[in-house]
């Protein structure tokens, strides 16, 4: 089963960008090779609300632009629940259109990060997987 891995600073950049958007859901992409984290994209949402979130589609396009320029895969796709559990929402699984790539989902409250989880969504199947901080 594929692995994903986060280095611990760019884990904190992750927690970071959710934690300044509370209420609000914050949304990202994290590029790298097979599975390793080498670069946090925090994307704009351009739905702000405390139970959805769109990427800014431009910004998207850039992001694209620049894994594609730096030999970078989208290794997963991440996004904040400010007031729920970590786990794809329903809408969050009918909008999973990258099923190579992981979802990462931060659960939040009164703005402190409660728990972190990471999915594949596969057809719509949800299915919880491990991956590791390291420094």
């Amino acid at each position: 089963m594929p692995e994903l891995i986060i280095p611990r600073d760019l884990f904190d950049e992750i927690l970071e960008h959710c934690s300044s958007a509370f209420p609000n859901e914050a949304c990202g992409i994290l590029a790298g090779k097979e599975g390793r984290v080498a670069r946090v994209y925090a994307v704009t949402n351009i739905e702000p609300s405390p139970v959805s979130y769109f990427m800014d589609p431009g910004e998207q396009l850039h992001v694209q632009k620049q894994m594609r320029e730096r030999k970078e895969e989208m290794v997963a796709i991440f996004h904040s629940h400010p007031y729920s559990p970590a786990y794809p929402s329903a809408k969050d699984v009918q909008l999973a259109f990258y099923e190579d790539a992981f979802y990462v989902i931060v659960g939040l409250s009164e703005s402190k990060v409660n728990e972190i989880m990471a999915f594949t969504i596969t057809e719509g199947n949800v299915r919880e997987i491990d991956f590791r901080v390291v420094d």
